[in-house]
């Protein structure tokens, strides 16, 4: 942009922008408040205030623009506690996945752009370092906060600063094995670092397992809590120095929970010290508990109680759903939905959760495998009709593999459902476990590709390339519902001995009728959709059907592509390749997944080892970190979505044109 016309185009920009905000207004006290160090000039008695005007804040911008909503509402007061005791950006926060940041990112200065929040080019839904100083970490996937505060409070020790390190973490992050590994090294590193526990017995699923039912112990026990605040209280009036009295309550303290709780504490057992459980909605109390645990060194942990979506009563009541409700009335609750006047096709999960279902009532030894996702991979649909064989086992990817290749070894048939973000998460276990093992595990990778608003640590870029270079996988990727189905009836069958992967991408396929028969595929076997001349299209997966579109406008203009759906890139269609080789010489290959060492990597493999030469451009997501936006933005900005198909081969077309023309 030239420099004498900068100005003008920022005028015109926030005549756009700046009455999107007055959408919004922020109540008194909230609009005053543009970081942590204005929040800290108001008076304690103001901060009851603060916390009502910052929740429902969120729930006018979230309800209008959407996003994550529950479990922002249940740290609102945690939210403003934490930066009103610490000296943040100084002091370290690191917040475990992110959903729970819009209060955090609300009151460090980004209150007037929050509206953009995970729109194209807008604020991020999650925490984000480039975005914000206050932002001292990216997340996205779970159980990493531990881990990376510990790591400030380490560096902070060895640089002798005296900055303080503080997790966020929720009680369903903190099943995953990556946190417990970071407490096991937390309780010996002897660095300062606060772990906050947000107990709400929720992720977005409720949560499962043993670590829930002991905190669930810790917190209904009426008879340790009671008697804990009344040891602390009595102990405070002794006339006796204040070193006795908190070692004295200390040891006491140490007695109670032994004597009471069916098990010594967990934590302390880590040789974390361990405070609570508080209200984590009291806002008094959290402050009085942060100043004083901002002044006992170590490594400690405090445990709040919390209700997701709290301050909204539909979110208080079904949490899952308001998890990510999408644009709803705030008044009513209703969700606001599309209307269609045709039936439209499903969800590409749904067609997993329901087709899943259908095979395990044709096949008892059918299992089915989910880490905390049973809404979002719709694997519900398996739990509630064969709640023994359908299994949520938590935040935990790694154990999800092993356990599905524990099956597999006594003859079961398992749908491991992870997606493919988080699957990177288990990759040693998938080499190791499964596939050196060569046990018949089916891998259904939901969120394939770009997934859209939810940014780069949710798109599923890599699982391509990073599963196609492992020994004994079959990789493949529907192109709609029919193959979907079709790819998971064969995967479980008896003739197929081989982990198998499965791919798909988030939002709904081409089919409103997609419950067809099942019917078996030859792995390995890809199919021809058309003819043509000059130039084909090899495409695999859901973006075939960029390249159908492609074609259609094409062929009006006297373009006529073949058009090559591969469905497996591992093993390949040998003899599909050679066919479309002997007669073509220009190719475009098209995939939702990375360019380096993808599905068109392996197109140029193959044209290597048998001696082929051809113009080939390969389309898919480029090699670098693709930002947030819907996915019709980010299909645009990446250059495989239809357009850029067809303006590819009309460049290739063209170049044709040009080289007879010379030649003439």
């Amino acid at each position: 942009m030239k420099p004498d016309f900068q100005w003008f185009y920022a005028i015109f920009v926030h005549s756009f922008t700046a009455p999107l905000n007055m959408e919004h207004p922020a109540g008194p006290l909230l609009s005053k408040i543009n970081s942590p160090e204005d929040l800290r000039k108001i008076s304690r008695d103001q901060l009851h205030e603060a916390c009502d005007e910052l929740r429902q804040y969120i729930i006018d911008v979230v309800s209008v623009h959407g996003g994550h909503f529950a479990a922002s509402l249940g740290v609102v007061e945690l939210s403003v506690a934490l930066h009103y005791v610490f000296n943040t950006p100084y002091d370290q926060l690191v917040w475990d996945v992110g959903h729970q940041a819009y209060g955090h990112k609300i009151l460090t200065g980004r209150r007037d752009d929050f509206h953009t929040n995970r729109k194209y080019r807008g604020l991020s839904g999650f925490p984000k370092r480039s975005e914000s100083e206050y932002d001292t970490f990216g997340v996205g996937h779970s159980s990493t906060s531990i881990s990376a505060a510990l790591g400030m409070a380490i560096a902070a020790k060895y640089n002798k600063e005296n900055r303080k390190s503080i997790a966020v973490i929720g009680d369903g992050a903190m099943t995953a094995g990556m946190a417990f590994e970071a407490m096991n090294h937390a309780g010996v590193a002897d660095a300062d670092l606060l772990i906050i526990l947000n107990d709400n017995c929720m992720s977005i699923d409720p949560n499962v397992g043993a670590l829930k039912e002991y905190l669930t112990d810790i917190t209904t026990s009426h008879t340790y809590n009671k008697l804990k605040d009344e040891i602390w209280n009595a102990l405070g009036k002794l006339p006796v120095g204040k070193t006795f009295s908190r070692d004295m309550a200390s040891k006491l303290e140490h007695s109670i929970k032994g004597f009471i709780n069916k098990s010594s504490n967990l934590f302390e057992a880590m040789k974390l010290r361990y405070f609570g459980p508080i209200d984590g909605h009291n806002i008094t109390k959290l402050v009085d508990t942060l100043q004083d645990l901002r002044d006992i060194p170590g490594p400690k942990l405090l445990h709040i109680i919390t209700v997701k979506g709290k301050g909204y009563a539909l979110a208080e009541k079904d949490q899952t759903k308001w998890h990510a409700p999408g644009l709803f009335d705030k008044v009513t609750g209703e969700i606001r939905k599309k209307a269609f006047d045709t039936p439209q096709p499903p969800k590409y999960q749904d067609v997993f959760g329901h087709t899943l279902v259908e095979l395990a009532e044709k096949n008892d030894r059918i299992f089915g495998i989910t880490p905390a996702m049973p809404s979002g991979s719709s694997m519900k649909f398996m739990m509630e009709r064969f709640p023994e064989r359908g299994i949520d086992v938590g935040i935990c990817e790694q154990h999800a593999v092993t356990l599905s290749a524990g099956l597999a070894t006594q003859g079961m048939r398992v749908f491991c459902n992870i997606y493919s973000s988080f699957m990177q998460r288990a990759y040693d276990q998938v080499v190791h476990d499964v596939a050196i093992q060569n046990l018949p595990v089916t891998f259904c990778l939901d969120r394939a590709g770009l997934v859209g608003e939810d940014g780069p640590t949710h798109h599923g870029c890599y699982d391509i390339a990073y599963m196609r270079c492992i020994p004994n996988l079959i990789v493949s990727a529907p192109m709609n519902e029919q193959e979907l189905r079709n790819l998971m009836y064969t995967s479980q069958l008896a003739s197929n001995t081989s982990p198998f992967v499965i791919r798909y991408p988030r939002g709904e396929g081409m089919m409103p009728e997609w419950r067809t028969p099942f019917e078996e595929m030859k792995i390995g076997k890809g199919r021809k959709l058309r003819d043509g001349q000059d130039i084909a299209i090899l495409s695999f997966g859901h973006p075939g059907n960029f390249a159908v579109s492609a074609i259609r406008d094409l062929r009006a203009e006297g373009i006529h592509p073949g058009h090559y759906d591969l469905r497996f890139v591992k093993p390949i269609d040998q003899d599909l390749l050679h066919e479309a080789f002997s007669k073509y010489k220009k190719f475009i290959t098209v995939e939702d997944g990375t360019v380096v060492g993808g599905f068109g990597s392996s197109i140029l493999e193959f044209m290597s080892a048998h001696g082929y030469k051809a113009d080939v451009r390969i389309l898919g997501i480029p090699d670098r970190i693709v930002e947030h936006g819907s996915p019709k933005d980010l299909h645009q900005e990446c250059h495989y979505d239809a357009r850029a198909i067809a303006d590819t081969a009309r460049e290739m077309m063209r170049n044709v044109v040009t080289v007879n023309s010379i030649a003439g």
